[in-house]
């Protein structure tokens, strides 16, 4: 085995206790000296089932997971599935999280023969490596669901599964109602994300807005579900500033495009500029088939232009549930900077619609391969200036759709439920929320 392998699949020399003696679960840590607390139980659980707990001791760099092996078959798809209670830890994302590993007959790791999206290393033997279900969001009680659909590998006999705790110096965890069982394999969830690559050159609001209609409707005979449209798009050559192209959200924007949506049954974001009181934002707004109003997001960076012309930013990152996925959206200069798509990313954006007047494309490339998601651009740029392009990323940052000319729509079809894998990582998106880096304490 070459020996890169091994820094990748750390399935080997692990210290191990006494076997617990529900379930067959074995007490397990990288070295004894910083293996946690582990205990068992019994009327723990969401209900008095039992629980599986891993306590800090307050020591830094703890780590150490229960451990138990299931028989599998080659080719066949399975559901785990467990509930996991993080109770004053300071990072449930980071320290309470399960791994799954496969395996041959004697324990050691096999083929990855399921589709590989990088080609980046095609010497690289692609051994199979670990897998990290994605988490829900804790009920009210604090239990949260880990699940996933994978489907094994074909020389696999076995899938190792790891609950852990590790890092934190305070609180635990409780694992409770595993689950382990062969399904079919996952239903696609198959989308059609557009761009509309368009510059407006009305003298109004009324004149922009009526501008788009043709592009929508074109979008609408593509089967679109999702059409992004651009930035400001009232603002644009209407000779006004930020604050007399503002207006309130829901306005008469948001009830044009609301009846277009409703009309051709799929999702629209227009850029636009809100009032809210005193204040103007830079906004992207979600709306429905049913020509409602999903959501807005109110842009979180802005340049000299526009923080001098009076606009405020917006503070968070909302991400939004779609009939087909959990969409994000930021604003142009968003993307010069990787915090605002990492943020919408591990707040479960699995889309991210990005109206910008202008930005560098290969920032956009690589927003879309370190977060594992499809972003959609709609850019005022024209294609000769070498500089931002409407387009549609695939998640490793390929191009799947470009708009060529202004007036066009490009629209390409996505399978939100095809896991994406790339060699040396694996599934690298159930990866993102557990490496991560930290936030830091802020600088003066």
């Amino acid at each position: 085995m070459n020996s890169r392998i091994l820094l990748v699949y750390p399935l080997l020399a692990v210290a191990a206790s006494k076997v617990d003696p529900q379930g067959g679960w074995t007490e397990q840590s990288p070295r004894d000296e910083i293996k946690p607390r582990f205990s068992y139980q019994p009327s723990a659980g969401p209900n008095h089932s039992g629980a599986l707990r891993i306590e800090a001791d307050g020591r830094e760099g703890i780590a150490g997971y229960w451990r138990k092996s299931f028989v599998v078959t080659g080719g066949q798809s399975y559901r785990f599935e467990v509930l996991r209670k993080a109770v004053d830890l300071e990072s449930p994302a980071h320290n309470a999280f399960v791994t799954i590993s496969w395996t041959d007959e004697k324990g050691k790791a096999v083929l990855d023969d399921r589709p590989q999206v990088s080609n980046y290393l095609q010497n690289f033997t692609p051994w199979v490596v670990d897998e990290y279900p994605r988490d829900g969001k804790p009920d009210s009680t604090g239990w949260a669901k880990t699940e996933a659909v994978y489907r094994a590998p074909s020389a696999a006999k076995a899938a190792v599964v790891d609950l852990h705790l590790r890092w934190s110096k305070t609180g635990r965890v409780d694992w409770s109602s595993v689950k382990w069982d062969p399904v079919d394999p996952a239903p696609s969830r198959k989308v059609r994300l557009a761009t509309v690559h368009f510059r407006p050159q009305g003298k109004s609001a009324e004149a922009n807005r009526q501008a788009y209609v043709k592009f929508i409707e074109e979008a609408s005979r593509q089967k679109a579900d999702l059409v992004v449209l651009g930035e400001t798009l009232t603002y644009v050559n209407a000779g006004k500033t930020y604050a007399e192209a503002a207006e309130s959200i829901p306005g008469p924007s948001t009830a044009f495009f609301g009846q277009l949506a409703k009309k051709h049954g799929l999702y629209l974001v227009p850029g636009l500029l809100e009032r809210s009181g005193h204040l103007v934002y830079n906004v992207s707004v979600l709306i429905g088939p049913d020509g409602e109003i999903v959501g807005k997001y109110r842009k979180v960076t802005l340049p000299d232009g526009e923080w001098k012309g009076g606009v405020a930013p917006g503070r968070d990152y909302p991400v939004f549930d779609t009939r087909f996925g959990k969409v994000g959206m930021m604003i142009c200069y968003d993307g010069f900077f990787p915090e605002v798509a990492r943020q919408l990313t591990l707040n479960g954006a699995e889309v991210i619609a990005w109206p910008v007047w202008g930005c560098n494309p290969e920032l956009a490339r690589a927003r879309a391969a370190e977060n594992d998601v499809y972003v959609i651009s709609s850019t005022y740029e024209d294609i000769s200036n070498k500089w931002m392009l409407s387009t549609i990323w695939d998640r490793t940052g390929d191009t799947l759709a470009v708009g060529k000319e202004f007036g066009t729509v490009a629209v390409a079809e996505v399978d939100l439920a095809q896991i994406r894998r790339w060699k040396s990582l694996g599934d690298f998106g159930g990866k993102i929320s557990r490496h991560t880096p930290l936030p830091t304490p802020s600088r003066q």
